[in-house]
């Protein structure tokens, strides 16, 4: 038996599914007890200081759990793993294999062999080649299409423990693709750290951008619904931009990070961008799109961020209107240049975080409000927690849900919402 946990962002999820798929087909089976495992895989997360506790914290309640369990390895994979592979197997002995997210295609045969404890190599190219591609999941998939980063920011960890940017071929995602919607995925999620800097190869050998990707799966005719993220604002092309304007299977959803509305913190950050750079983008998104949904990412208390500074995130905030975000408090990561200057009060960082996310929080509920009696389609997606109850998501990426005694599941339909919450609408058909 197989279990696994993951950790973090959608890659990671991604990731531990092909790990699970590599193992069943060699025999293993998934279980969501963690007692009856032979196999323990934790896919982690090292973007965050809380998240990097939280596997330790894990790894203690495992290693209880071995003391019962002689035949369980437990493996520790993902970007803690590439990032504190030699730290992990001094602080925690109870680890048997370290593996990174560009090497995790060699678990099976390291396992057998009981070699390389701790494998960190960056094996991208070779990585994709060997993995198993099987759906998991009814309606929508993820797939990754680009990894690493070259861009730096000065508080992220990326490109230490996900490598240099590397895009997949063209014709490698058309065939994932089309193995997943036989199984009857109608919605592909391309991911990636930069999943806009995506060039990958063709098969005249060019180099192509994710427009052009797009393009090509939507001429799959089972795929409905194409998303794609993380994005960077420098890498958002004119031919992306219209590709929103052009292409009806690409969702009107766009998450495209920012992290802070301050010039002056945007400039500290390394992001290479303004805060002006970005509005230009948006108002040229909305000009072919004008229902786009914009998503960022925010980070709260950078170092050296004035109260100046997070007044001018508000005042952006105010101007672009998202209908979600994520934010944080900035979080010092070792290896990146950032980590020294870690400043900010910490309950000022608190103060400015609630303040941040009360807008958010404002403006997502009064987006949603505004979709009560109109009609939008939804994918069906998966049973919710009640009889006849059904989870879904609308083409603007907004969680809804249905009471139906219809077989529904996996229907694109077109409902009526009649109620909204802060997190999801609700709807009828």
């Amino acid at each position: 038996f197989i279990y696994i946990k993951s950790y973090g962002c959608q890659m990671n999820v991604y990731d531990s599914n092909r790990m699970k798929d590599m193992f069943l087909d060699k025999g293993y089976k998934l279980t969501n007890n963690i007692e009856k495992a032979n196999l323990t895989i934790l896919n982690t997360c090292h973007i965050r200081e809380k998240a990097v506790e939280k596997v330790y914290s894990d790894i203690g309640r495992v290693k209880k759990i071995k003391a019962n369990n002689k035949e369980m390895k437990l493996v520790v994979s993902g970007c803690v793993a590439q990032a504190e592979g030699i730290e992990i197997k001094k602080r925690s002995p109870s680890v048997d294999f370290v593996v990174g997210p560009q090497s995790y295609h060699q678990l099976p045969d390291m396992i057998k062999n009981s070699e390389k404890v701790v494998n960190s190599d960056f094996l991208q190219n070779e990585k994709f080649k060997n993995l198993v591609y099987k759906s998991s999941k009814l309606s929508s998939e993820f797939l990754s299409i680009q990894e690493g980063c070259d861009k730096f920011c000065s508080f992220c960890v990326v490109p230490y423990t996900r490598g240099p940017e590397f895009s997949r071929p063209v014709k490698d995602i058309i065939d994932e693709t089309k193995k997943y919607t036989e199984n009857g995925v109608k919605e592909i999620i391309l991911l990636g750290q930069n999943v806009n800097a995506y060039h990958g190869k063709s098969d005249d050998g060019k180099s192509k951008d994710l427009a052009y990707l797009i393009s090509k799966i939507s001429e799959i005719d089972h795929v409905k619904r194409i998303r794609y993220m993380t994005s960077h604002p420098r890498d958002m092309k004119e031919t992306l931009i219209n590709e929103h304007a052009n292409n009806p299977k690409l969702m009107p959803f766009l998450h495209l990070p920012i992290q802070s509305g301050s010039d002056e913190i945007l400039k500290k950050m390394n992001r290479k961008h303004t805060v002006d750079d970005y509005l230009i983008l948006v108002d040229k998104i909305r000009n072919v799109r004008p229902d786009i949904a914009l998503s960022s990412d925010f980070i709260v208390g950078f170092p050296d961020e004035t109260d100046k500074d997070f007044e001018n995130t508000m005042k952006f905030i105010e101007k672009v209107k998202f209908v979600i975000a994520y934010s944080f408090t900035y979080s010092p990561r070792p290896g990146t240049p950032a980590q020294y200057k870690d400043n900010v009060d910490h309950a000022e960082k608190k103060a400015r975080l609630a303040a941040l996310q009360s807008l958010l929080t404002e403006q997502q509920l009064e987006y949603n409000k505004s979709f009560i009696n109109k009609n939008v389609e939804v994918l069906f997606e998966k049973k919710g927690r009640y009889d006849n109850q059904y989870i879904g998501r609308t083409i603007y990426n907004q969680s809804t849900f249905i009471n139906s005694n219809k077989k529904i599941l996996n229907k694109i339909l077109n409902v009526k919402i009649t109620n909204s919450t802060n997190f999801a609408l609700e709807c009828q058909t």
